[in-house]
């Protein structure tokens, strides 16, 4: 018989009101996020509906391995917190979280490089450098990149936040900074008092002022009201030993997320030998995703501190029970995505003042690629208990399987049909493909952790 335990909620609420209680405020700070992504396009489209939709996409791919890199690097920080915190060890649980300051600071040093470096060769690889284009691109991920020590600060605090439960904050942290945003749009963009007309470039400052934002009200968020976790700067020190455990779980994950640039990028160069408005569709479709993906985003961020504190207290029944109830709700909210991409493909697109040669291309292109949500939300929340089950690698390899080695061949080939319907095909076969692995990893996952005989699999 267990004994009461007087610890952290992770350990002790019922699972169902636990998951909803930690990943609500995570998913409403996500679906915000989502919100001033699409605003933040919405403005541009209208100052230049073709020439800055196709920079906000180019640019696509560095600020996806931004977020790529701060998560990965995030993930590992939280997994170890987490299980720490699970086992009681207060102590290093402190020097986790100063260890995780340390390493996305390093993450940031890599974006400053790019941005002052590398930015024009990027841009010229997937538009012509004569575009107006590839102008308003290099502007974008120019001023993001080199100011892009914000968002770093920012995931890390939010991490923190969710490790010990206190996705109220993480929450709240996530929203000021997208506000701040979505006031500074339009001021920068189209100019306001003696504030000049700045275009794309304005886009790009009115983001990185709002992490900046963000980032300040996680770090006084956890001063504050994050007791579990003493943020001192003597923990920024780097022990090698730990960096070597945090990077072990954070490699793979960052490795996996950014993956996706790589699959952006790729068919960026698929599409853009069809037409711009080809590779714009696709950049708006990202876009429009985010509203489905990132509430399921939202829910792992969520399942995953729970089932790692589960875990390293020896909780199994918990573990379980968590896994569980993310399946139901990762699968209920990606049907409904499906459906609302069927029935309003035109006015989804409308939001972006697409022009009528965009509507002819994007109509289709969103009614097939939604087949593939479904599929997702499966996969999604196999990967991300993987990866609270210490077993990150498994969610590299299916993220690997599902972009590299499905998608963009998959794609490549239909693109030879010189039909660019047939490429959009590619997103539900790479998500049939990823599915099988994902599955599989899962129960190996389970097993590893607690034994062959384990009631997730029995059920």
């Amino acid at each position: 018989m267990e004994q009461i335990r007087t610890e952290n909620k992770m350990g002790t609420m019922k699972v169902p009101r636990l998951l909803f209680s930690t990943s609500l405020p995570i998913i409403i700070s996500m679906i915000v996020q989502a919100m001033y992504n699409i605003v933040d396009s919405i403005f541009v489209a209208i100052y230049d509906p073709v020439a800055g939709t196709g920079a906000m996409t180019a640019a696509f791919p560095v600020q996806n391995f931004m977020i790529a890199v701060s998560v990965g690097l995030a993930v590992g920080t939280n997994a170890l917190l987490s299980r720490s915190l699970g086992e009681k060890n207060f102590d290093k649980a402190n020097v986790i979280a100063g260890h995780g300051f340390f390493l996305n600071i390093c993450g940031y040093l890599l974006f400053l490089i790019f941005g002052l470096f590398l930015t024009g060769p990027f841009v010229a690889s997937q538009v012509h450098p004569s575009s107006l284009t590839y102008t308003y691109g290099v502007e974008y991920i120019s001023i993001i990149s080199v100011f892009s020590l914000g968002v770093f600060i920012q995931v890390v605090t939010e991490r923190l936040l969710q490790a010990t439960g206190k996705s109220f904050y993480s929450m709240l942290t996530q929203a000021g900074g997208a506000i701040a945003n979505i006031i500074l749009d339009p001021i920068f963009i189209f100019g306001f008092g003696p504030i000049p007309s700045m275009g794309v470039a304005g886009a790009a400052i009115a983001t990185v002022i709002g992490q900046f934002f963000a980032a300040l009200l996680g770090i006084f968020f956890n001063i504050k009201f994050n007791k579990e976790i003493t943020i001192r700067l003597k923990n920024l020190i780097p022990k090698w030993k730990l960096v070597k455990e945090i990077l072990e779980i954070s490699i793979p994950a960052v490795f996996m997320q950014a993956i996706g640039s790589v699959m952006t990028y790729s068919m960026n160069k698929i599409l853009i030998a069809f037409s711009e408005d080809a590779m714009n569709v696709f950049g708006l479709y990202f876009k429009l995703q985010s509203f489905v993906f990132m509430p399921v985003f939202g829910l792992t961020n969520g399942m995953v501190p729970i089932v790692s504190y589960n875990y390293g207290a020896k909780y199994k029944s918990r573990v379980f029970e968590t896994v569980k109830y993310s399946f139901a709700a990762s699968i209920c909210y990606m049907t409904l995505g499906f459906i609302v991409f069927q029935l309003i493909p035109v006015e989804l697109l409308g939001i972006f003042n697409a022009t009528d040669s965009m509507l002819e291309v994007g109509v289709p292109a969103l009614r097939i690629i939604s087949i593939s949500f479904i599929l997702a939300s499966i996969g999604i929340i196999c990967s991300s208990s993987c990866q609270a089950l210490g077993k990150s690698v498994y969610s590299l390899i299916v993220s690997i399987g599902r972009q590299l080695v499905a998608l963009i061949p998959c794609a490549f080939l239909l693109s030879l049909t010189g039909q660019v319907n047939n490429v959009w095909w590619a997103f539900p076969i790479a998500e049939g493909v990823s599915i099988i692995l994902a599955v599989l990893f899962l129960i190996r996952a389970t097993k590893r952790a607690f034994g062959k005989n384990n009631e997730f699999i029995a059920e």
